[in-house]
């Protein structure tokens, strides 16, 4: 079925070219971080191609990109933004400061203490994330050295989320979008410039990663300061805003984190696979990042605040168009992506990483995971839209039984393919999880009108599972 061209929200025409602005802004950002995303991954696979510490490496950077998707840019952000546009629709400007500084200390304090304790319990964090670890010499203690530098950037970066969510729910979307910029060119400086100077050059790494967290926070604290807006850290547990924020927080917990619950669970499952397997799900992972990221986070992160405004005015018109327009961008890209990814995983490998220490092998592997994974861009960009669509209402229990179901797919999935097709069953279960996520939307009009496309995803992950099992049959 033809996707149709998507039309602007039935509203007015200053909100409709604000709206495209807004996504154009992140978009912008959100490529440029993607470049450089992708020349830093081509740094690394280069300087450190997929061995031992590079295994180390992914595991002890994902743990904290792992917590931050689900805490700070997951959680947190979507049950902090409605709250604080309540605020900022209904409420007078001294009260709105006084949410901003109660949430900034409650946070604040809890991260500095959930960082702490990360820290000292690094050892038993990544047997928990990557048991097999264990079973090869120096493997485990070098990925808990690492851990124990690149934990602190989740305590950076969530606080960098929460001035993120200030700035957009005020429709100052570049700054904020602008940060994972940081990130990469931190990454990259270290690859190629710090690591001579360590005993083990993949500790450089780790140290950038640190870097960047904190360059994020300060980045964006001229802007809040801009908006007047600038947080006076206060304890706020009592605090009735707070409150509603942690209250949100428990079930957004499980419906905004299934996608990185399921890749805990591939990251544990392929920690006992072959040395290499980790990196190639973090390459494959990488790869369909730039259109999930370039995309569906640019029109999430759009939309959540002018979804909640929407709310709080009780204009369901407008809610309704807003959400109709967002999702059928989503399909219109996410078809095209998906296509793009199967027919041209190996080349687009072998041109961005087969270099230095990224060998051949590793191309072949890692093509057969950005196949079985691809089909799943159309289920991630529609959790990406759909999601905000539950969070903006301030409904976040049913996304959280959504998210429950999705995980325990995943996992008769991954449980089922692993034996056959290693680390690209990994991949496809993931894939049909975020198919899976999207499925209960259908009852939802308005995302009925535009989720045709959900069988097709079946099937395109059917003939997937199909082609990778006659290709392990003839081998």
């Amino acid at each position: 079925m033809a996707t149709q061209v998507p039309t602007p929200p039935r509203t007015t025409a200053g909100a409709t070219a604000r709206l495209l602005r807004s996504s154009a802004i992140v978009s912008v950002m959100t490529l440029l971080s993607r470049i450089l995303g992708l020349l830093r991954d081509m740094v690394i696979a280069r300087v450190f191609g997929s061995g031992v510490a590079a295994d180390a490496f992914f595991v002890a950077f994902r743990i904290p990109n792992l917590f931050r998707r689900m805490f700070a840019e997951g959680a947190f952000s979507m049950a902090f933004v409605p709250v604080l546009n309540e605020y900022k629709e209904q409420r007078s400007v001294a009260e709105l400061q006084a949410l901003v500084n109660r949430v900034a200390g409650t946070l604040g304090a809890c991260l500095l203490l959930f960082t702490g304790l990360g820290m000292l319990a690094a050892p038993w964090v990544v047997r928990a994330f990557a048991l097999g670890f264990a079973d090869v010499e120096g493997k485990l203690e070098l990925t808990t050295a690492l851990l124990r530098i690149t934990f602190p950037y989740l305590l950076f970066v969530s606080l960098a989320a929460f001035a993120g969510g200030i700035l957009n729910s005020f429709g100052r979307f570049a700054a904020a979008a602008f940060t994972p910029v940081l990130l990469n060119l931190c990454m990259i400086a270290a690859a190629l410039w710090l690591a001579p100077y360590f005993a083990e050059p993949i500790t450089a790494l780790a140290w950038g990663v640190f870097a960047a967290g904190l360059a994020q926070l300060l980045f964006l604290l001229p802007y809040l300061r801009a908006l007047r807006l600038l947080p006076r850290p206060r304890w706020g547990w009592h605090d009735s805003g707070v409150r509603r924020i942690m209250t949100l927080m428990v079930p957004v917990l499980f419906g905004s984190s299934a996608s990185q619950i399921n890749l805990l669970i591939n990251t544990q499952l392929a920690a006992t696979l072959v040395s290499g397997s980790v990196s190639w799900l973090y390459y494959t992972d990488r790869l369909l990042e730039f259109p999930v990221g370039l995309f569906g986070v640019a029109l999430g992160t759009v939309i959540l605040p002018k979804l909640s405004q929407e709310h709080a005015r009780q204009s369901p018109q407008e809610f309704g168009a807003t959400l109709d327009w967002a999702l059928r961008w989503a399909m219109l890209i996410a078809l095209p992506a998906s296509a793009a990814l199967v027919v041209l995983a190996s080349p687009l490998l072998t041109t961005m990483f087969h270099y230095g220490a990224f060998s051949a092998t590793d191309v072949e592997m890692a093509s057969r995971s950005v196949v079985a994974l691809a089909p799943g861009v159309i289920g991630f960009l529609g959790i990406k839209v759909l999601a905000p669509g539950f969070y903006s209402r301030q409904d976040s229990k049913t996304p959280a039984q959504i998210g429950v179901v999705t995980v325990l797919v995943n996992i008769i999935f991954s449980l089922s393919l692993i034996g056959s097709m290693a680390h690209a069953g990994l991949a496809l279960a993931a894939g049909t999880g975020s198919a899976d996520q999207c499925r209960p939307a259908v009852d939802d009009p308005v995302a009925a009108r535009n989720l045709p496309i959900i069988p097709a995803v079946a099937g395109v992950s059917a003939a997937t599972t199909a082609r990778h099992r006659r290709h392990d049959t003839c081998r």
